[in-house]
């Protein structure tokens, strides 16, 4: 575990997913779970002992399983926004292991079936603010990477964790995007008043704000041409290819290959479906 700022810490050592935590004189602040509850369990045990109080909070900053599977392990109340908390009405009690493959990390992950979810208790709309010190933790809801993506934004020490928003070192998950609305999001980080602030990403940890500014390139790149895609009916083949160009864009080791191949080329075919042909098989609920 790294400390990012004053009582503000990042773990990036489980699978596909950054955690935060932020100490309060009433306890922990923490930032999504582990993929799998036998990891939750562990992130817990290692929580044991910080903060000045016994009270704990989780909050969620999407619906995607990989930050929500091991929140039940975590055992205390869950914030998300209402869009998350939908998702979940939607689904079974216990996850299910899925069909198909959207490249993911945590599909390596074994025995995840039947896992129990944890949905969100509290919910909101727009923003909330959480008074667990002398300084406000900003709850705020950005969506782009996923109707539901949220921000957790510590003003007192410039830090913000933005979930989906920006990926390092690997391709963004496009399958429930809203790609308009997510460049909009990252002009949003790029303005002044976040200037100073580190900025956490949900999949790499901290980032830069070039890193911000060439992500937000990138996606204004696939925005132009899915559009441009979007009156074909059967848009397959260009889709394979688009794959391929967004992966050149991004550093990926030769062993991410294959799996970030797959997950540009589903997260593309569910956007086609999601925004351009509503009829697809292909439309799923966030997950």
């Amino acid at each position: 575990m790294d400390a990012i700022a004053n009582n503000v810490y990042v773990e990036d050592r489980y699978v596909g997913v950054t955690l935060g935590v932020i100490t309060q004189p009433r306890g922990l602040i923490q930032i999504d779970a582990p993929p799998s509850p036998e990891d939750g369990r562990t992130w817990r045990a290692s929580l044991m002992g910080m903060g000045n109080g016994p009270e704990r909070i989780l909050v969620n900053l999407d619906a995607h399983p990989d930050r929500t599977l091991g929140v039940r392990a975590m055992d205390c109340t869950v914030i998300a926004h209402e869009k998350t908390a939908l998702a979940f009405r939607n689904r079974p009690n216990t996850f299910k292991a899925q069909g198909d493959e959207t490249g993911a990390n945590w599909e390596a992950i074994p025995g995840l079936g039947s896992v129990r979810w944890a949905p969100p208790e509290i919910s909101f709309v727009d923003k909330m603010t959480l008074h667990w010190g002398e300084s406000p933790i900003l709850l705020e809801s950005h969506p782009g990477p996923s109707a539901g993506a949220i921000w957790v934004i510590i003003p007192e020490e410039k830090v913000v964790f933005v979930g989906d928003a920006v990926t390092k070192s690997q391709p963004p998950f496009l399958a429930h995007a809203n790609l308009p609305e997510w460049i909009e999001t990252l002009r949003t980080l790029l303005e002044p008043e976040y200037k100073g602030f580190t900025i956490v990403s949900g999949r790499g940890g901290v980032v830069t704000h070039q890193v911000v500014r060439t992500h937000a390139d990138i996606l204004k790149r696939i925005n132009d041409k899915v559009e441009k895609l979007g009156s074909k009916k059967s848009p397959a083949p260009a889709i394979d290819k688009l794959a391929d160009q967004i992966l050149k864009d991004f550093k990926v080791p030769a062993a991410r290959q294959k799996q970030y191949s797959h997950r540009l080329r589903y997260g593309l075919n569910h956007y086609f479906a999601r925004h351009f042909h509503t009829a697809s098989r292909y439309v799923l609920d966030e997950q």
